[in-house]
C-alpha cells in the first residue's frame, strides 16, 4: 500500500535513527527541510531552488571554479538537507581530491609550561589540567618513534612542541634529529613547533623537514575570543616564513568552540586564500581546567556538515581528521569520509587518545580510499 507521505508531513517534526537513499529520495522529491535525525517543516534549501540550478550542475561548477564562492557558501550551510550536502561534497571529493588517504602521525616531543592562554589548550601554563611537562625529548625517543610509524605504513611524522616558539638550542636539536632521521628511516618530516621567523624555517628545512604545522585554529573574527598572547596574523606569517623557506604548510583549526558555522566557513576561506593543501580539522574534547572545559560538545551532524563544506569551499585539499574524532560512531565516520575526509592523523594525539593504526586503516580502505 502506497504511503501519503505528504500527509505524513502534517506533523510539525519527525525523528528517526537511520537516513537511507530511499528515504532521502522520498523527503527531497517534496520539497522539504531533512537533516540526519531531524525532520522540521519547511521549504528545504531555498537560496538553491531560487537559483534552478540541479545539484550536477552545482557540483560541475565547484569543480571548474575551484570551490564555492563565500555568498553560495553561507546560504548552503544552514538550508542545504544534510544528506543532499554530503552526495555533492562526495562527488566533489571523488572528481578533485586525492584518492590515496594520506596518513600522519605525532609525536610530543615537548610537552606543558607554554606562555601561550589559549583557552582550549591543556598545555598552557595558564591552567591547572594535570597534562605532562617534561622539555624536549632525546634523539633516540624520537627516531624510535619514527621508525615504528614506518613499519606501521605511515606515510609522514610530526614532531610537535609545546611554546610560543622553540630557542636556538631547541632548534639546534631538532635540526640534529632531522638529519638522523633521513639517514635512518624514508618517512617524510612534519614539525609543528610555533611562531618561527625564516631564518630559522630555512635552517629546519634544510635539515630535512618538509612540511610545517601551524594551525589558524579558528575564524578571524573569532581567534581574539580564545586567545590574546599571540594574534592569527603572527600564525599566517609564520605559514609566509614555512613557504619562502621551501616547505609545504599545514594549517586547519578545532571546531565545536563556539563558533559559530558562518566563522568556520570564515576559516575555510581563510585557509584556501592561503593556499593550504594540508587542512586539520580538529573537534574540541573539552579539557577540565581550561576554560573551554564546560563547553557542549557539537553533534555528529554539525561535524559531518562542517566536512561537507570545507570540501566544497577546498575542492582538492587534504582534509585531515585529527583530534576528538574518537567520540564519534561509525556511522559518522564512514560518513565524513564520504564527505571529504581524505587524510588523518592516525594514532594518539598530543594530550588525547586515538584509534589504533589497524582500525583506521580498515575504516580507510572500507571507504574506499587506496593506502
Amino acid at each position: 500500500m502506497k504511503r501519503n507521505y505528504r500527509k505524513l508531513f502534517s506533523k510539525k517534526s519527525l525523528r528517526f535513527r537511520r537516513w537511507g537513499n530511499k528515504a532521502y529520495s522520498v523527503f527531497s522529491s517534496i520539497g522539504r527541510h531533512v537533516t540526519i535525525g531531524h525532520v522540521s517543516k519547511g521549504i528545504a534549501d531555498a537560496a538553491l531552488e531560487k537559483s534552478g540550478e540541479t545539484d550536477d550542475i552545482i557540483v560541475e561548477r565547484i569543480i571548474r571554479g575551484g570551490g564555492l564562492g563565500r555568498k553560495e557558501a553561507e546560504d548552503m550551510a544552514d538550508t542545504v538537507p544534510l544528506a543532499r550536502l554530503v552526495r555533492m561534497a562526495s562527488a566533489v571529493n571523488v572528481s578533485c581530491a586525492s584518492r590515496r588517504f594520506d596518513t600522519c602521525s605525532i609525536i610530543n616531543a615537548k610537552s606543558g609550561r607554554c606562555p601561550e592562554d589559549c583557552k582550549w589548550c591543556a598545555q598552557s601554563a595558564h591552567y591547572h589540567t594535570g597534562a605532562s611537562e617534561y622539555p624536549m625529548l632525546d634523539r633516540d625517543s624520537i627516531v624510535k618513534a619514527a621508525r615504528q610509524c614506518e613499519e606501521k605504513g605511515i606515510g609522514r611524522f610530526s614532531i610537535v612542541t609545546s611554546g610560543r616558539r622553540l630557542s636556538e638550542k631547541e632548534i639546534d636539536s631538532i635540526c640534529s634529529i632531522a638529519v638522523s632521521l633521513g639517514k635512518e628511516c624514508g618517512i617524510s618530516l612534519c614539525l609543528s613547533a610555533g611562531l618561527l621567523d625564516k631564518s630559522a624555517l630555512m635552517r629546519l628545512h634544510r635539515a630535512g623537514i618538509s612540511r610545517y604545522h601551524c594551525n589558524l585554529e579558528t575564524a578571524p573574527s573569532y581567534f581574539g575570543n580564545l586567545c590574546s598572547t599571540h594574534t592569527q596574523k603572527e600564525k599566517i606569517t609564520t605559514l609566509h616564513n614555512a613557504r619562502e623557506a621551501g616547505m609545504d604548510i599545514c594549517s586547519g583549526g578545532i571546531i565545536g568552540m563556539g563558533e559559530t558555522m558562518a566563522q568556520r566557513l570564515e576559516l575555510a576561506f581563510t585557509l584556501r586564500e592561503l593556499g593550504v593543501k594540508s587542512v586539520p580539522i580538529n573537534i574540541l574534547s573539552p579539557i577540565k581546567g581550561t576554560p573551554l572545559a564546560d563547553s557542549p560538545l557539537i553533534s555528529e551532524d554539525e561535524i559531518v556538515r562542517t566536512v561537507a563544506m570545507f570540501r566544497l569551499i577546498m575542492p582538492d585539499a587534504y582534509l585531515r581528521f585529527a583530534g576528538g574524532r574518537a567520540r564519534l560512531s561509525e556511522h559518522a565516520l564512514m560518513t565524513s569520509f564520504q564527505a571529504g575526509i581524505n587524510s588523518a592523523i592516525i594514532g594518539d594525539m598530543l594530550t588525547t587518545t586515538g584509534a589504533d593504526v589497524a582500525t583506521d586503516k580498515a575504516r580507510i580502505l572500507a571507504a574506499g580510499y587506496m593506502l
